[in-house]
C-alpha cells in the first residue's frame, strides 16, 4: 500500500506558501562514495503516479520517475559530499552539509522545506522533520528518488575505475561481495576509512 500523500504539502499551500521543498538523502550507510541529497520543489497540486520511497522501488522505476520528476518540478537542488569529508567531519554532519547545498543549488526560493528524518536544522529555513517522511509525503520521496538515482550513477562510474569491487552492483553497501572484495584487495580510494574500521576487522590492509 503506497503511503505516499500531498497532505503536508496540502497543508502548507492552503496557507498560501508556494514553494515547498521536499528533501532527503543516499547514501549514508555504504561503506564508499558520497552522500547525495537532493531537494525537490513542485508548482501546486502537482503528483506523479508511482513516486514513493526510493528503497521501494525498482531501478528502473527509479530512472523512469527521476525524468518525470525533473520535467515537473519548479526547481531540484542536488548535494554530495565526498568519502574524505565524510571522514573528517562524520556522517551525521556531512549529511547536514549536502542537504544545506543542495537547498542552495534551487533556483527558486524555498519557502518551507519538509525533511526526512528527526534531526535537520537550518540557521534561516523554516522546516519541519518527518520520520519516514519518504513514504508519506509526496515531495520527500520525489527527492529521495533524485537523491538516489544520482548516487548510484556516481557510483556506477566508480565501478569504471575500480572495477574489482562491483560498485555498479551493491552502491558501495556493504555486501558480502564487497566486504570479500575488501579482505582480497584492501581499500580504495574511494572507501570511507572511519566506516571501514567500524565495521570490517581486515580494513587496515
Amino acid at each position: 500500500m503506497n503511503l505516499v500523500s500531498l497532505t503536508h504539502e496540502r497543508f502548507l499551500w492552503d496557507l498560501g506558501i508556494t514553494n515547498v521543498v521536499g528533501v532527503d538523502e543516499a547514501g549514508r550507510g555504504p561503506l564508499a562514495g558520497p552522500v547525495v541529497a537532493a531537494a525537490v520543489v513542485f508548482p501546486p497540486e502537482t503528483w506523479i503516479d508511482g513516486v514513493n520511497d526510493s528503497k521501494k522501488l525498482t531501478e528502473k522505476k527509479r530512472e523512469e520517475l527521476y525524468s518525470r520528476i525533473y520535467e515537473q518540478a519548479l526547481a531540484v537542488g542536488i548535494g554530495i559530499v565526498d568519502h574524505s569529508t565524510i571522514d573528517e567531519i562524520n556522517i551525521m554532519n556531512a549529511t547536514y552539509r549536502a542537504m544545506h547545498e543542495a537547498l542552495e543549488k534551487l533556483t527558486v526560493p524555498p519557502e518551507f522545506v519538509l525533511v526526512d528524518g528527526n534531526s535537520f536544522t537550518h540557521p534561516t529555513l523554516v522546516y519541519k522533520t518527518i520520520i519516514d517522511g519518504d513514504a508519506l509525503s509526496f515531495t520527500i520521496a520525489a527527492a529521495s528518488i533524485v537523491a538516489k538515482v544520482t548516487r548510484d550513477r556516481i557510483m556506477r562510474e566508480y565501478d569504471i575505475l575500480y572495477p574489482r569491487y562491483g560498485f555498479a552492483k551493491h552502491k558501495g553497501y556493504g555486501t558480502r561481495a564487497h566486504r570479500e572484495a575488501i579482505t582480497r584487495y584492501g581499500l580504495c580510494d574511494i572507501h570511507r576509512r572511519s566506516f571501514c574500521v567500524e565495521f570490517l576487522n581486515d580494513c587496515g590492509k
